[in-house]
């Protein structure tokens, strides 16, 4: 069959790799989409904390399965499933807690385990879960949507909230729209004016520029009459957007890491004591993030095809990659056609 490999940052190949064949309780899988993501750019950046060379991509998928056991899942051949790519131990004290997402080993397709943008995968029955009539792009796109709907409910966002977030990628846009549905109001800030109009058209209720700190902080001040918000959530992974979070929350209010970075921040700590906020870190998703993902969009009709604006046949991963890499700036979520 045939395998995306990111042979070393910046080279993308299409190489041959033996077919893959399913193991006691495994199913095996024929890929319809994938879509890169910010920890996908990073490894072909040579900016990932984790990934390791070679290394088959891919996190984000839809796929039908094509060879699977009797279970009592309800799973089918020919159903089109998504997964939950995040493996975890089982036997740390965040697993034998029941906090799977923080597990101390865990290990993410694509980054510290082969992921799933090859012609045919396997994976294990508990992780797939059925798409319930979504299209395939559609359903690709539920693993994202679930990192942000994660975050979001770190965050506790309540009905009335006012939120900023952080960085108008797909990340961002997507906790925007986990924020929207928990009924808060949402305002993005970002330094691309182009994503921000991107943003826009999801119907979030305020955007602003944050390119210089002075339009930063005017920005939070006329947004909120001087208050702050009551939750800031940072989707970029760099020092200084973790900073605006602290500085844009109001007294008593809160702060969500989703963002992954590899740089240090330097800090005032004793702000979190003055302003008594509540800073959470949010580490992947759990397995009802994901089912209760496919029931809402399917149910609310949420139209999350809208975040693609690029799409490649996998045949052409490394332009993809390359052309991501360049233009990152103006594209959202770029997805490869199987």
């Amino acid at each position: 069959m045939k395998s995306i490999v990111i042979e070393s940052p910046g080279k993308v190949a299409i190489k041959e790799t033996p077919m893959v064949e399913p193991g006691k309780g495994e199913a095996l899988l024929k890929m319809k989409y994938g879509g890169i993501c910010g920890s996908d750019l990073n490894s072909y950046r040579g900016a990932s904390s984790y990934v390791s060379y070679p290394r088959i991509p891919g996190h984000e998928f839809s796929a039908e399965i094509v060879e699977i056991e009797k279970n009592s899942l309800g799973l089918e051949k020919g159903m089109l499933v998504t997964g939950n790519p995040y493996f975890n131990c089982g036997a740390c004290y965040s697993c034998r807690r029941g906090l799977l997402n923080c597990c101390t080993s865990n290990q993410t397709m694509g980054v510290q385990r082969e992921g799933a943008f090859s012609e045919y995968f396997t994976m294990p029955l508990e992780r797939l879960y059925p798409g319930r009539g979504l299209d395939t792009k559609t359903l690709a796109l539920i693993e994202p949507f679930c990192i942000s709907y994660h975050g979001v409910g770190q965050g506790n966002i309540q009905k009335g909230d006012r939120v900023l977030i952080v960085g108008a990628g797909t990340i961002g846009i997507l906790a925007a729209l986990a924020a929207k549905l928990r009924g808060a109001k949402v305002w993005m800030t970002d330094i691309s004016e182009q994503k921000l109009a991107m943003a826009r058209e999801f119907g979030i209720d305020g955007t602003f520029v944050n390119t210089s700190a002075e339009d930063f902080e005017k920005g939070v001040n006329e947004n909120t009459g001087g208050d702050g918000f009551d939750a800031a959530i940072e989707a970029v992974g760099l020092p200084g957007t973790f900073q605006n979070c602290i500085d844009a929350a109001a007294f008593g209010g809160r702060v969500v890491l989703i963002g992954v970075g590899k740089k240090n921040l330097d800090f005032n700590f004793t702000l979190l004591q003055k302003k008594e906020l509540r800073v959470a870190g949010s580490r992947n998703a759990l397995k009802k993030d994901f089912i209760e993902l496919i029931n809402l969009v399917k149910e609310e009709h949420i139209p999350l095809d809208r975040i693609i604006t690029n799409t490649y046949a996998f045949e052409d991963a490394p332009r993809a990659f390359a052309e991501f890499d360049k233009n990152a700036a103006s594209m959202l979520k770029v997805v490869l056609e199987f």
